[in-house]
């Protein structure tokens, strides 16, 4: 290679590494996903978000089925209130910058994280992919990504009612934001944290009386419940598009859907939990931030209302748990990275005969790399010594 294209290399390599390179690419991807989906009329999840805002101020149902929109909304009563600046806007306009939000609010997680620039950048390029994903579909789940690191970064930096407030938005817009609890040990100030979380709960739970009624929110938390808990009978399926998770793969492999959720989360929480007996090791930033990276891949395999566009969560753990890894690299944590690439990112796009493409989708298969790379944080959480792991914070 002569020093011309070295020369070259290393100025793209440098601009690349840029945040504001990142934020504009993000916000690129964010533009042409909304304008496309809208002006080919694919916008019903944003549909029903919208709806949200309107059913909550008429009174209605939140978790009815509506003529304006297919299939049902799933999200807390809190999200009206998320929603509403969007709501208010013409469709149009409103998709474009509902996925401006959620790619804005990604990167303010990605980019809170306690280490060095360029490692927050090239995480965010890990995930600008399963982002666009997500993006097609108006997904909420790109904000609530950011929003888990959020709760994680605040907690970090001795924040707590920041941390505890992104937790409890978390958890009241859409049940997944509850795993921020998880990092409660890494807490200086537990009272401080407790106090800030009930305090959160308490206001996020009232918001949506100022735009509706006490009775109407608290009747529409127990819809929520009701909701959920259908929606969760209806997602184990041998052929939808949800159910992407380690059960999921076996109830497909089987051909049985009968097989239960409970086996499978009981042995993942024991798994889940075994590293917090290590609490020496808690001071270190590299045993938190396999914590982080683990938390987020764990509410994707483990649920059986993941869809393809739920795993730009996992693959933000996938990034982190990446980016953690010392260096030089050992050759089957790469190969491990991109098989989870290939297989988990990958899998959706026209890259995969359709064929390929079809027999991913029905046996769960996006979901398996980021099974066996939970197991091995799993591992390496319980056998590794992070203080010899240099992860620069400036």
């Amino acid at each position: 290679m002569n020093t011309f294209t070295q020369t070259n290399l290393t100025k793209l390599s440098s601009f690349l590494l840029k945040k504001q390179c990142v934020i504009a690419i993000y916000l690129l991807l964010a533009i042409v996903a909304g304008y496309k989906q809208y002006h080919h009329h694919s916008y019903n999840n944003y549909l029903i978000f919208k709806y949200v805002y309107w059913h909550t101020v008429d009174l209605q149902n939140l978790y009815s089925n509506y003529p304006e929109y297919f299939d049902s909304n799933h999200y807390g009563p809190v999200f009206s209130i998320f929603i509403a600046p969007f709501a208010l806007l013409p469709d149009g306009l409103g998709t474009i910058l509902w996925n401006v939000a959620n790619v804005l609010i990604l990167l303010w997680g990605i980019y809170s994280l306690p280490i060095s620039l360029n490692k927050r950048t090239i995480i965010a390029w890990i995930c600008a992919h399963e982002a666009l994903t997500a993006l097609f579909s108006f997904q909420f789940n790109i904000a609530l990504t950011g929003i888990i690191l959020l709760s994680f970064s605040y907690l970090i930096k001795k924040k707590e009612i920041q941390s505890a407030f992104f937790i409890a938005f978390g958890t009241l817009v859409k049940l997944y934001g509850i795993v921020g609890l998880a990092f409660f040990f890494f807490s200086k100030n537990k009272l401080k944290f407790i106090i800030g979380c009930f305090i959160a709960f308490a206001v996020l739970f009232a918001l949506p009386m100022v735009i509706s009624s006490p009775a109407f929110v608290i009747q529409s938390y127990s819809d929520w419940y009701h909701s959920l808990a259908h929606k969760n009978d209806l997602n184990a399926s041998l052929t939808s598009f949800q159910d992407i998770s380690l059960m999921g793969i076996v109830r497909r492999a089987t051909g049985n859907i009968n097989i239960p959720n409970a086996p499978f989360l009981l042995v993942g929480l024991v798994l889940f939990g075994l590293p917090y007996l290590r609490i020496k090791q808690y001071k270190h930033l590299g045993f938190r931030l396999m914590l982080l990276a683990s938390t987020l891949i764990f509410t994707v395999i483990f649920s059986s209302g993941s869809e393809s566009p739920t795993y730009v969560i996992a693959f933000a753990g996938i990034a982190i748990w990446f980016i953690v890894q010392q260096n030089p690299k050992k050759g089957w944590i790469i190969a491990l990275f991109i098989f989870a690439f290939i297989l988990t990112s990958l899998s959706p796009t026209d890259i995969f005969p359709r064929p390929v493409k079809e027999f991913i989708r029905l046996y769960s298969l996006k979901a398996l790399p980021c099974v066996i790379i939970w197991l091995t944080i799993v591992y390496q959480m319980m056998k590794e010594d992070f203080e010899s792991y240099l992860i620069a914070d400036k």
